[in-house]
């Protein structure tokens, strides 16, 4: 199993953003943003916690170097509500199995909160990496959604579930 520890994001991680906003990471999920967007982005996630609505976390190797991003946030999704997860791996740290083991972790720390029945990740139908981490991370396919983002852009995902009230799977 991949050796990745998660930590709440933190003012220190905005180069780390900049670096996962990049159009080769973003390729699947709206391109690209503006610096001013980034730096937004940032401010919600070193703050996001406070709001108890969920937690974004920074994806750190044995030697501190710090691959990539993993988090979970409220929503309602088919009048139900739902923890969404999201995470980004640095093109460098790719193919690792990073990202399943940092989204096995993240599952925990929803589970624990048992607020929510359900999580749900909504990788684009194009990107063969996140269906392949959500299978490896213990969730079920429900099938093809339109799926709208970044806000005011539909785009074709698949939407992946995962139980937070079974049991954890070995990845």
């Amino acid at each position: 199993m991949a050796q990745v520890r998660i930590e709440p994001w933190h003012e220190d991680d905005l180069d780390l953003l900049r670096q996962l906003k990049s159009p080769d990471t973003r390729k699947h999920t709206g391109g690209p943003e503006t610096d001013a967007q980034v730096i937004a982005r940032h401010d919600r996630y070193v703050h996001f916690a406070d709001a108890g609505q969920g937690c974004m976390f920074t994806l750190v190797l044995p030697d501190g170097a710090r691959a990539g991003s993993v988090g979970y946030w409220a929503r309602e999704w088919r009048e139900q509500p739902v923890y969404e997860m999201g995470w980004a791996v640095l093109p460098a740290y790719r193919g690792h199995g990073l990202a399943s083991a940092a989204v096995r972790a993240v599952v925990d720390v929803a589970r624990a909160r048992r607020d929510r029945r359900y999580a749900h990740a909504y990788p684009s139908v194009d990107n063969p990496a996140s269906n392949a981490v959500c299978r490896k991370a213990g969730f079920t396919l429900l099938g093809e959604t339109g799926f709208e983002y970044p806000p005011g852009q539909m785009m074709r995902a698949n939407d992946w579930q995962l139980d937070l009230t079974a049991p954890p799977t070995e990845g």
